[in-house]
C-alpha cells in the first residue's frame, strides 16, 4: 500500500519529468527556428546573387551553364537540411524515449514492491497464486524489454536508411554538363 509521502514524491517526480521534457522540447524549437532561419538567409543571399548573375547574361549557352551551376548544389542542400532536421527530431525522440524507459522502470519497480508486500502478506495456501503471478510479472517485463529492443532495432536501421537515401540522392540528382556544341 502506498504511502501519502510516496504519493506526494511520485507526483513531484512526475512534474520535475514534464518540466525537463518541455525545456528539452522548446530546446528543439529552438534549434528548429535556428535552422529554418539560416536556410531563409542563405536562400535569400543566393537569390541575390543568381539574379545579379542572370541579368549579365549575354548568350544562351552562358544562362544554360549559369542555371546548372546554380542547381547543381540544391539536392547537397536540400539533403543537409533533411539530415540537421532529422538530427533534431531523433535528439527528441532520443529524450522522450529514454524519459519513457525511466518511467517504465519506475513503474516496474513500484508493481514489483507491490507484488512483493502482498505476497508477504498472502494467506497460507496461496503459493500457486503466487507463482502464477510472479511468472505473469516477469512475463510482462520479458515481453517490454524485447518491445524495447525492436524499437531500438527499427530506429536504428530506419536512420541507417534516411542516411542512405539522402547521399544517394544527394549523387544521383547533379545535373549534366552541358558542352559548348549544345549551345
Amino acid at each position: 500500500m502506498l504511502t501519502v509521502e510516496q504519493i506526494i514524491a511520485h507526483q513531484k517526480a512526475q512534474v520535475a519529468a514534464l518540466f525537463d521534457l518541455s525545456s528539452k522540447a522548446l530546446a528543439s524549437v529552438e534549434k528548429l527556428n535556428e535552422l529554418n532561419l539560416q536556410a531563409a538567409k542563405a536562400s535569400l543571399s543566393e537569390g541575390a546573387s543568381h539574379a545579379q548573375a542572370l541579368l549579365s547574361v549575354k548568350d544562351l549557352h552562358e544562362l544554360v551553364t549559369l542555371q546548372n551551376a546554380a542547381l547543381q548544389p540544391l539536392a547537397e542542400k536540400a539533403a543537409s537540411y533533411s539530415r540537421h532536421l532529422y538530427e533534431i527530431a531523433t535528439s527528441m525522440g532520443a529524450e522522450v524515449s529514454k524519459l519513457a524507459e525511466a518511467q517504465t522502470a519506475d513503474a516496474q519497480k513500484q508493481f514489483v514492491a507491490a507484488v512483493d508486500t502482498a505476497v508477504k502478506n498472502a494467506p497460507q495456501g496461496s503459493e500457486a497464486a503466487v507463482a502464477a503471478v510472479k511468472n505473469a510479472v516477469s512475463t510482462a517485463t520479458a515481453a517490454m524489454e524485447s518491445v524495447q529492443k525492436a524499437v531500438k532495432q527499427a530506429t536504428e536501421l530506419a536512420e541507417a536508411n534516411f542516411h542512405a537515401i539522402t547521399a544517394t540522392a544527394a549523387t544521383t540528382s547533379k545535373p549534366a554538363k552541358t558542352t559548348k556544341a549544345a549551345a
